[in-house]
């Protein structure tokens, strides 16, 4: 019925193929495309899903990756081959030219795990190219043949020529998808995993056959920072932001030592020089001394901080990405999109059946020599073969030796087949000469005990195959340690991170302000990203995005900087309620409003008129003079008045009344101090940011001149200011609000001298880095507090003591006196120590009590001595005189 509708079909097609003519005797052909696209077209995009794009779920290979390494396998010796031979013998197998095939080898050998190269394979972090396929040399791994080949349990199929056979897919016992990762584009889909951690893959797997819970988030080759909060399992819509690892040399520049994944050293410069054209950061050069790891140098323009250049970068350049992973695989020869888990799980139970399947060849075969081993010793001991001495025909001879082994049958786990019978005619004369019966028994007694192993293992399945993960860590994970830290990512607003590169005017007489009014006044410096606020001399007020030439109106009273919730900027303002109404004062700030929306600090009546105004960025109430217009009657012509007795209210407050006269004229009497007192801030330490609202750890109240302190690296610390913008070391353990009072107690392992130590000092401030600690490689902190009377117990190593020491605890504050931050300090003990224990510090009213009391007793104790010595005075005194 198919073939008759087919044909139906073509013959449809084949009569809507008209000839027609064009008048001049030239006849044209028209063929009809229906059926033919959609057909076509099909064909073709299941052809680059299936064998092109997309890896399969059984091995994690695209089908050039698993014919490159099947060629690889059939050209192993345990030698380098040169890429160029790789190639020409992959081409049996894979349909396509020796550039693709030759990319493709690259990026296996790029990745480290399946292929040791020799010679320039390029750089993964600089993005150089590999050299010419004739110059460089590849072989598999000892990884690659410990889980990807079996060819016992390898299911084949013909090449595309028909000519020799390919694995349909490897036997891969090992979750290689998700340690690689992929990436690949096909007609209608794309797929996109993420790699993840070689050990961190090998404990799920682990995790899973314990039925425990697992998480799984990516890692890769050239470190970096990731945020994985929207990760979702590496599902189709999630999402995760990754970073580059920049670090403060000092003010002025910046090291850039981890890129995100998916950019190159020259991309990464690229978008840097591409922000600073366009004004989005502000830097003098660029230096790329990358070698074996990353490093790049950022210098700073003296203008810029570099603290605000970080957020810059994270904001405006290619140093923090945006990936979006798409795990979508071949799973029975159809698309599938699944999760990272998911994919663990079916890549677990594979490797579980694989395992089985060798276990069972492996059985087998210890079956099979067992057998013909046990017949090999019948077939001697009990001289079987001389029965077949007069035995005259093939037949005869056969069914004499089947007869000779007839009361041992019962004892093989199988029927005795011809084939058996004729491999023990094959024995040679010389063999069963030599024949050595402890030698067979112990050989039978070998297999067995291999056979009752492999039996064992298949009734323990689960545990075999934990066993077998256990094994590759331990043979293959060293070095494999993640490289990429986990972390969660503060969101930078663009505006605040936008460096001031432009120059903002105004045109007051045409009603203008913008960046390209150069020739207008100028009012401040801001940013292409800014907002500006603008108020008007009747009181009304709007917030507009910064342009080079934008409308603002006429009677401008104030223009600045607008930053969005800033809770901290207050306009002080005194307005005329109408044309002849009262004066009112009041304090107000800005936080939230819509742009381009006009707003109201009146009342609203017509006429109202702005009589005084300041904007006060840190909430400065200042001292003004009033002076009243000259009336009749009136006494007090002029007085002052203090902001800072005013409350700070919302916009929308009509204000307190401040006189009821007019207003001749207004000076500032005194400059504004801030009301605020100090600004409470936080510490975010899940992105390592401070914050005004509340997140986190408190770290005190702020004011001028206050300072925050970071210890990092086991052995240095510095000091920030308290700028929301403010980046702390990646390695920072300890931060907190600086107090040059502070006594620290550091107790620690002296590199160099191979002792512990403990010293107790103050922090100086200073503008550099410092070290508190013995700058030595081997230098370990152990214990860094600023209690005031911390206490330690040192453990002693007696393995070499005949008498063992006990256990010794120290008040440290006692130990030791304040030194300076570079003071070696005081050895803890003259024995060795083998642990130091961190005991809870004790209430230093008990510590000064008991100093006390011990004083006490030290006095009492010099005053007997005192008196026994005077006493001994007087008997002396006394036997000289009953002498004389």
């Amino acid at each position: 019925m198919e073939e008759e509708q087919q044909g139906d079909n073509n013959q449809e097609r084949e009569n809507t193929n008209e000839q027609q003519g064009d008048g001049n005797g030239t006849w044209h052909k028209t063929v009809s495309l229906e059926g033919m696209y959609e057909n076509w077209f099909l064909d073709y995009a299941s052809y680059v899903i299936l064998e092109r794009a997309v890896p399969n779920l059984v091995d994690g290979l695209k089908p050039v990756h698993r014919r490159i390494l099947h060629a690889m396998y059939e050209l192993d010796d345990g030698r380098f081959n040169k890429v160029a031979n790789l190639i020409g013998h992959t081409m049996k197998y894979h349909p396509h030219g020796d550039a693709a095939i030759g990319d493709a080898l690259v990026q296996l050998g790029q990745k480290e795990l399946l292929i040791d190269t020799q010679g320039n394979w390029g750089n993964v972090l600089t993005g150089d190219s590999a050299a010419a396929p004739r110059y460089i040399e590849a072989r598999l791994s000892q990884f690659a043949h410990d889980v990807a080949f079996n060819p016992k349990t390898t299911d084949w199929t013909l090449s595309y020529d028909g000519r020799n056979k390919e694995p349909l897919t490897l036997p891969v016992k090992f979750p290689l998808l998700l340690a690689q990762g992929v990436e690949g584009i096909a007609v209608g889909l794309s797929s996109k995993i993420m790699p993840h951690n070689f050990n961190e893959l090998i404990d799920a797997s682990i995790n899973v056959l314990k039925e425990k819970d697992f998480t799984l988030y990516p890692d890769f080759p050239g470190g970096g920072m990731v945020d994985v909060s929207r990760y979702s399992d590496g599902k189709k819509g999630s999402r995760i932001r990754v970073r580059a690892k920049i670090n403060k040399v000092d003010k002025k520049t910046l090291a850039i030592t981890e890129i995100p994944y998916s950019q190159t050293t020259h991309s990464l410069i690229d978008s840097i020089l591409n922000a600073n054209e366009k004004g989005k950061i502000r830097i003098k050069r660029i230096d790329d001394n990358t070698a074996e790891n990353v490093e790049i140098q950022v210098i700073l323009h003296n203008s810029v901080s570099a603290d605000q250049a970080i957020d810059a970068l994270y904001a405006f350049t290619n140093c923090e990405v945006s990936l979006s992973p798409n795990a979508c695989v071949i799973d029975g020869d159809k698309p599938r999109f699944l999760g990272v888990s998911e994919i663990l799980l079916k890549t677990v139970g594979q490797t579980q059946q694989l395992l089985t399947r060798e276990l069972e060849i492996k059985k087998g075969e210890l079956q099979e020599k067992l057998l013909f081993s046990s017949l090999e010793k019948i077939f001697i001991e009990n001289k079987i073969y001389r029965d077949i001495e007069e035995c005259e025909t093939w037949e005869e001879i056969l069914k004499t030796i089947d007869k000779g082994l007839e009361p041992f049958k019962k004892d093989f786990y199988r029927e005795i087949k011809r084939d058996d019978i004729i491999k023990l005619t094959q024995i040679q004369i010389k063999r069963i000469s030599k024949y050595d019966t402890f030698k067979a028994d112990e050989l039978l007694r070998n297999l067995q005990k291999e056979l009752e192993k492999v039996e064992y293992n298949l009734e323990h399945i689960v545990d075999y195959t934990i066993s077998f993960y256990k094994r590759i860590k331990k043979k293959h994970g060293k070095g494999r340690e993640r490289k990429t830290e986990i972390r969660d990512f503060e969101n930078i607003e663009a505006s605040m991170a936008a460096v001031a590169n432009q120059k903002l005017y105004i045109d007051r007489d045409g009603g203008f302000a913008g960046t390209g009014l150069k020739k207008a006044e100028y009012v401040t410096d801001c940013s292409d990203l800014d907002d500006i606020i603008i108020f008007h001399s009747d009181g009304t007020f709007h917030v507009t995005r910064v342009g080079e030439k934008v409308h603002i109106g006429k009677d401008v009273t104030y223009l600045g900087v607008f930053k969005k919730n800033d809770e901290r900027t207050v306009y002080n303002v005194i307005y005329r309620d109408g044309l002849n109404g009262r004066y009112f004062v009041k304090r107000f700030p800005v936080s939230s409003i819509k742009k381009d929306r006009k707003y109201d600090i009146t009342q609203g009546n017509p006429k109202s008129k702005l009589i005084y105004f300041t904007a006060n960025p840190n909430g400065e109430a200042e001292v003004i003079e009033v002076h009243l217009s000259p009336r009749p009657r009136l006494k007090n012509k002029s007085f002052t008045y203090d902001f800072s007795k005013l409350p700070v209210r919302s916009r929308s407050a009509k204000g307190n009344i401040l006189t009821r006269h007019a207003i001749r004229k207004i000076k500032k009497k005194e400059e504004g101090i801030s009301t605020f007192g100090g600004m409470d801030v936080w510490l975010d330490e899940n992105v390592m940011r401070l914050n005004t609202d509340a997140e986190g750890k408190y770290l005190g109240s702020f004011g001028e001149g206050d300072k925050i302190i970071s210890f990092f690296g086991d052995k240095y610390y510095r000091l920030h200011g308290y700028d929301l913008t403010t980046h702390f070391d990646e390695d920072a353990f300890r931060i907190e609000k600086f107090d040059e009072n502070r006594i620290y107690t550091a107790v620690y392992y002296h590199g160099e001298r191979q002792d512990y130590y403990v010293k107790r000092f103050t922090a100086e401030a200073a503008e550099k880095v410092q070290a508190f600690l013995f700058d030595h490689k081997d230098t370990k902190l152990i214990y860094l507090t600023s209690d005031r009377c911390p206490r330690i117990e040192l453990a002693f190593d007696n393995t070499k003591r005949k008498k063992p020491r006990e256990k010794e605890q120290l008040e440290l504050s006692s130990f030791i006196g304040i030194k300076g931050y570079k003071a070696i300090g005081n050895k803890l003990s003259a024995y060795k120590i083998k642990k130091i224990h961190i005991l809870e510090s004790l209430p230093c009213e008990e510590v000064e009590k008991a100093r006390e009391e011990e004083g006490e007793e030290q006095q009492e104790g010099e005053e007997n001595e005192i008196q026994d010595a005077e006493n001994e005075t007087d008997q002396e005194d006394q036997i000289e005189i009953d002498f004389k």
